[in-house]
């Protein structure tokens, strides 16, 4: 899957359930309940120890899933991210040496932005697919907004993540420039470790519905 297959991916599902594993035995179940859900994109975080084994599992069993490695910060992080299998990486931050330890591999990478200057380092490396974090924080989809508006005639798309949930995720759907959101609602730690699949595959189910829904009011 090239890095243009990953971002059509994401765009198609507007919403990337980010999943921080404590046990590298809930990737697959975890995975399987999110595609029942209609969610075939996950973003694994490198906050834990399970992340590399996981995001290997999850891309040598279900090819179907576009799973991505999360919360990448140095360049080691990336090249292991890729030889598992990851088929995209984010990062909280903007760090030139892993932007390019990515580009190097063939990583598709986004890195986390919040001011106008981040977004113009991301620009000098050609990088215009960028996660906007930490957005409720920062002051949510109006922050977004706000920021965005100078760059989308240049192409920047972003990921706004961080606190955003079923309640405000639809105010970033709505909006120029946004390509999908990342949040932990979706797939939260308690419901993992208790194993209740179906409710996970029920939550991605009303979130895909929830940015249908969305989309149809925008175009309207």
């Amino acid at each position: 899957m090239s890095s243009d297959d990953a971002l059509e991916r994401v765009r198609a599902a507007g919403v990337v359930p980010v999943v921080t594993l404590a046990s590298t035995e809930h990737a697959i179940p975890l995975c399987r309940a999110l595609l029942e859900g209609g969610l075939p994109v996950v973003e694994i975080t490198f906050r834990a120890a399970a992340a590399e084994e996981a995001i290997y599992k999850i891309s040598d069993r279900l090819p179907e899933m576009c799973v991505g490695a999360g919360t990448l910060t140095d360049i080691e992080q990336a090249a292991r991210a890729h030889a598992a299998g990851a088929r995209f990486a984010v990062a909280p931050g903007f760090n030139p040496r892993v932007a390019e330890a990515a580009r190097s591999v063939g990583l598709a990478f986004w890195p986390g932005v919040c001011t106008p200057s981040e977004i113009e380092q991301a620009l000098r490396f050609e990088l215009r697919t960028l996660k906007f974090f930490p957005a409720e924080a920062l002051g949510g989809a109006a922050t977004v907004k706000a920021m965005l508006a100078p760059y989308l005639h240049l192409g920047v798309e972003t990921i706004p993540t961080g606190g955003i949930d079923e309640e405000t995720a639809p105010s970033y759907w709505s909006l120029a420039g946004v390509a999908a959101v990342g949040g932990s609602w979706i797939a939260p730690s308690k419901l993992i470790e208790s194993g209740d699949w179906s409710a996970i595959t029920e939550r991605a189910r009303e979130a895909v519905s929830a940015y249908a829904s969305t989309l149809r009011g925008t175009a309207s």
